[in-house]
């Protein structure tokens, strides 16, 4: 159960940003750009980013939705978001965005904690100042959500069904007005999609 009076029906982060809209648009404003906007990195590999550190900070919502969002991102590979998240060393990924995991689960555990190691690792690797910066920032990002997430004691559906669909809204749709909700769930006013 929430710890504050949430509307009913909406899970992990949803909840909480119909609650307060206002600073929902500035959030999803910024996981579009994150996330969806023109990079170097695709939009697979910026969602894998995004789920690792969710793994790391134990949030199960996020953590779930944004490794669906991943898998849907990269031919539905559930397979290897799950190998990601278990062992991103041994997962069939490049080696820029292994140095680039290992950076965000750095930055997760406290930005200091990334060293000139883990940058020159990625750079070796062939990643970019801006895939470093942006890797840095999701991490930061979702560290923010993960925390927004869990402080609330927001629900996370047991249906991997849901994370599935979900998904697919949000590949298609990106984070944006809402159009999905149910009646019931919905509030009067304009609000936004999220994960």
């Amino acid at each position: 159960m929430a710890h504050i009076d949430l509307p009913s029906g909406l899970p992990g982060i949803r909840g909480p940003m119909v609650f307060r809209p206002e600073t929902a648009q500035p959030l999803n404003d910024l996981v579009e750009v994150l996330l969806r906007g023109p990079h170097s990195l695709s939009m697979g590999e910026r969602e894998l980013i995004a789920t690792y550190v969710s793994s790391v900070n134990d949030c199960r919502y996020c953590q779930t939705i944004h490794g669906a969002i991943a898998a849907h991102h990269l031919a539905g590979d559930d397979a290897l978001v799950a190998r990601v998240t278990c062992n991103l060393e041994r997962a069939p990924i490049s080696d820029k965005l292994k140095a680039l995991l290992v950076i965000a689960g750095h930055t997760a555990q406290g930005g200091t904690h990334v060293t000139t190691e883990d940058v020159a690792r990625a750079r070796t690797a062939g990643a970019t100042d801006l895939e470093i910066h942006d890797a840095v920032l999701i991490a930061a990002f979702f560290c923010l959500c993960n925390r927004y997430v869990d402080g609330l004691a927001t629900w996370a559906p047991e249906d991997p069904e849901f994370y599935r669909q979900r998904a697919a809204l949000v590949a298609e749709h990106g984070y944006g007005p809402a159009t999905t909700m149910t009646a019931a769930a919905a509030p009067r006013t304009p609000t936004a999609i999220t994960p």
